[in-house]
């Protein structure tokens, strides 16, 4: 029999509106499957139980009332421990931050709760989102959804976990090179990266910056969209949500849900296995070439071609650790024992470049961007693998070497992903079957610059014409099988960093 909290997002939030069923129900459907199965995973280490039945005892009580109810009203959420909860502990992974309470919800967060969503807990992430494998000194490893011996990716490894296993309908994330995008490839669900300024953020430290982005991930794209329409919104303190007077210019909840239909016969797609540049393994360049095979015919023209990457792996390092030496600097110079490797890492390259490094990455960019629209003048959008290699145990820090050749950075195994990142473009992860190892497959499809209601059509398009189809569908994780496993905190090197 399906629990409640195995619906769709989209079915739970019919079935609310239609009184079928009661937010209470769903939440408590939530917190069993948490209690059940967390234990073998790690995805949602801080927890708000008490209130979370309580609001939605008011979230019931609105309905029956005949009240108006938001997009996302009922619908519990996981929300990225990197992004402050008030009342609800906010860590970053960070020792540093071990006992951290806000006092005030982030911007995203209230726009979530406005839109009727119930915060059940905080989803777990690498220390302060770095590095892309979901470890940290304060709640541990999480494991992926699949086998828990393995890397769940990162940052919003938590969130993809509770999402493949069920614990919530709906979880945010934020994404720099990959971080919605790689996890929900190594976990089965959806990661939407949108062009920056769409979901506003009121903490990213460079205001400017393309760089970080907050975005939705759900296990599929109508439940995608839904969550995307309770994000958007505008936010004087994001220089990107610029408006006009009294107006959003990037686009209100309206435009993103549902999904607008897409005829992919009208589209011109552009494949690449690797940009040019990234270090993809043999295995996911396979099953990418499987998937492309199958999925092409859909298209009106299909044609091997990417953009003119050339430039991108330097110019991420130097504005991404410029970024990080601004964030972490002073942590790592005044507290470097509880500042984990991979910030002290980039934090030291960043120190080592200069005002002419910094000068050229900002002038590479630009280039970069500029063929990038050239590009696509020829071509409505591009698939790709969303990450580099199939996951690899958790205990490995970052893959040093993909198919026996050394990687650039602890972060290099990310290119495919920080290949759109650089330029700014929306970018998506949707889950399409899995790999020779039996791990999820994600195929990352990438639109024009302010193409995000094209990128979400497009993928819904792909997912609909994929539904039934052996070598694409969704995997799903065996629930049973994690009811009864071990604690992943009983393995070695749970806490650790060694």
């Amino acid at each position: 029999m399906t629990e409640a909290c195995d619906l769709t997002a989209l079915q739970a939030r019919r079935l609310i509106g239609n009184r079928a069923l009661s937010p209470v129900e769903l939440v408590q459907s939530c917190i069993a499957r948490i209690e059940a199965v967390d234990h073998a995973v790690n995805a949602m280490p801080a927890r708000d139980f008490e209130r979370a039945l309580a609001t939605a005892r008011t979230a019931e009580a609105a309905v029956m009332s005949g009240a108006h109810l938001g997009v996302l009203h009922g619908l519990p959420v996981g929300i990225k421990d990197l992004e402050e909860t008030e009342g609800l502990r906010t860590t970053w992974g960070s020792p540093i931050f071990a006992n951290h309470v806000p006092q005030a919800d982030c911007g995203m967060v209230t726009r979530l709760k406005t839109a009727g969503a119930i915060v059940l807990g905080k989803t777990n992430v690498p220390e302060f989102g770095a590095g892309a494998n979901t470890r940290n000194t304060v709640y541990g490893a999480t494991g992926n959804a699949f086998d828990p011996t393995r890397s769940a990716a990162g940052s919003s490894g938590g969130s993809a976990v509770a999402l493949a296993t069920n614990m919530v309908p709906i979880a945010s994330g934020s994404d720099t090179g990959g971080s919605l995008r790689n996890p929900a490839a190594f976990n089965g669900i959806v990661g939407y990266r949108p062009s920056p300024g769409l979901v506003p953020s009121e903490t990213r430290g460079f205001g400017w910056s393309p760089l970080p982005v907050l975005g939705p991930m759900a296990r599929n794209m109508p439940d995608l969209c839904l969550m995307l329409a309770g994000m958007v919104g505008d936010d004087a303190r994001d220089p990107l949500a610029y408006t006009l007077p009294h107006r959003t210019v990037r686009g209100e909840g309206a435009l993103f849900h549902p999904p607008r239909a897409m005829d992919l016969g009208t589209l011109r797609l552009a494949i690449t296995e690797d940009f040019g540049f990234a270090p993809t393994e043999k295995l996911v360049r396979r099953a990418f070439s499987a998937r492309a095979r199958a999925i092409a015919p859909w298209f009106g023209q299909a044609v091997e071609a990417h953009p003119d990457c050339s430039g991108t792996d330097r110019a991420f390092e130097v504005l991404r650790a410029l970024s990080m030496v601004a964030s972490h600097g002073a942590k790592v110079r005044e507290r470097p024992q509880d500042v984990g490797p991979n910030i002290i890492a980039n934090v030291e390259e960043g120190l080592g470049y200069g005002v002419e490094d910094v000068a050229q990455a900002l002038a590479s960019q630009t280039q970069i961007y500029r063929r990038w629209q050239r590009f696509f003048d020829d071509h409505d959008v591009i698939i790709s693998p969303a990450i580099t290699i199939s996951p690899r145990p958790w205990r490995e820090l970052f893959p040093a070497e993909i198919d026996g050749v050394a990687t650039r950075t602890y972060f290099h195994w990310l290119a495919l992903a920080y290949a759109a990142t650089t330029v700014g473009h929306p970018a998506i992860s949707i889950p399409l079957g899995v790999d020779e190892l039996g791990m999820p497959f994600g195929l990352q499809v990438v639109g024009p610059r302010g193409g995000d209601a094209l990128v979400l059509a497009v993928a819904a398009a792909i997912e609909a014409q994929a539904a039934g189809m052996e070598l694409l569908a969704r995997p799903v994780p065996d629930i049973a099988a994690l009811t009864k496993a071990g604690p992943i905190s009983a393995m070695p090197e749970f806490k650790t960093f060694a």
